[in-house]
């Protein structure tokens, strides 16, 4: 079944089409309808493209992804390698991949000739419903996560949930925490769903994991089209969607983005702390931070690290992007279904709260 869901904001209108087992159509149509393209192409997935009848006539630039990809050498290296190509500012960029691809291939796009045009295919779960919607790219920097990028707007995003059965396990539960963050900060009857049909969504059950995907990315959509660039300080702040990202985003970077925690298993962890954070502060009732501790307990996903309370990972936090004179500006929640936006923490405090 296919479901197609419109992203307008101010000055950008695109589609976001799911639809299983269409990705070699959307490629094919891609190819016949535009004269000049691009593709970036996650190595894991090249065997797709290699089914298209001419891709070897295509250009195409394979590349092995990892959140280490994310650097300045990789953007300038990658860069290069496209200008080899003799692009115009007709050309389309394609990025076929995960987050990751995604996050600097729109970096790339943005700048690149001053801005080309972008199509994405995510190919993870966590892409699917998350890191493709909205337009934030980046890069990674010696400080953090994330701190390098602009907001650019893709034309096209094509998600084929069928490609996720070439997934790991441990992949599709780190995009499954994305999925659980869209219930916990907006929708507790979509939280609710989720408990009901978790299984199902991690086992791959096609109009199951489509219907999460879709419900996914209707949330996201709320808060993107609301404040595109995150420029609001109240509770419609897209900033909303960072619930779990501020210690799970440190956590990252004090690891190196190395493979001891994906992304989706920081934030997971992230999102433990945010809630027993709001609990302490008075914020949640003990009911609803049972429910969310019993959800990710039933579903395998992490909830503690050893070095979530290093006083390293409150130095990374310090420098945390969402951060307004000194105050962390830090999602927190009042109940299953509703978060907000407090800016009247410091570190101090989150420590003293904490412990």
């Amino acid at each position: 079944m296919k479901k197609k869901i419109t992203l307008k904001t101010k000055n950008n209108r695109y589609s976001i089409n799911i639809e299983p087992n269409s990705m070699v159509k959307n490629l094919t149509s891609i190819i016949s309808q535009n004269k000049k393209v691009v593709f970036l192409i996650d190595k894991k997935v090249f065997y797709i493209f290699k089914k298209l009848k001419n891709y070897k006539n295509q250009k195409y630039i394979i590349i092995d992804c990892s959140e280490k990809l994310k650097s300045f050498s990789n953007y300038e290296k990658i860069s290069e390698e496209i200008l080899d190509l003799e692009i115009d500012r007709r050309t389309i960029i394609v990025a076929i991949g995960g987050g990751t691809l995604g996050d600097l291939s729109g970096f790339i796009a943005s700048t690149i000739l001053r801005g080309v045009d972008l199509i994405l295919f995510p190919t993870t779960l966590l892409s699917q419903v998350d890191s493709s919607i909205g337009g934030k790219n980046g890069i990674n920097s010696r400080s953090g996560k994330n701190l390098i990028g602009t907001f650019y707007q893709p034309k096209l995003v094509l998600i084929d949930p069928k490609i996720l059965k070439t997934l790991s396990k441990r992949e599709i539960l780190s995009g499954y925490a994305e999925i659980i963050k869209h219930g916990i900060i907006n929708d507790i009857k979509f939280f609710n769903w989720l408990n009901k049909n978790s299984k199902k969504i991690l086992n791959l059950n096609s109009e199951v994991i489509s219907q999460a995907i879709y419900k996914s990315i209707i949330i996201k959509r709320k808060y993107v089209l609301k404040d595109e660039k995150e420029n609001l300080k109240n509770n419609n702040s897209r900033a909303i969607l960072n619930f779990g990202h501020t210690f799970g985003h440190a956590l990252e970077t004090y690891y190196k983005y190395n493979k001891k925690l994906t992304h989706g298993e920081a934030i997971s962890i992230g999102m433990i702390i945010a809630a027993i954070l709001s609990y302490k502060l008075g914020y949640l009732p003990l009911n609803h931070l049972n429910n969310i501790k019993n959800h990710f307990k039933l579903n395998n996903l992490p909830m503690s690290d050893n070095k979530m309370f290093n006083e390293k990972i409150f130095k990374i936090i310090e420098k945390d992007k969402k951060n307004d004179n000194k105050k962390i500006n830090f999602v927190l929640i009042k109940k299953i279904g509703s978060a907000f936006l407090s800016n009247n923490l410091n570190l101090n405090k989150i420590k003293k709260t904490l412990k």
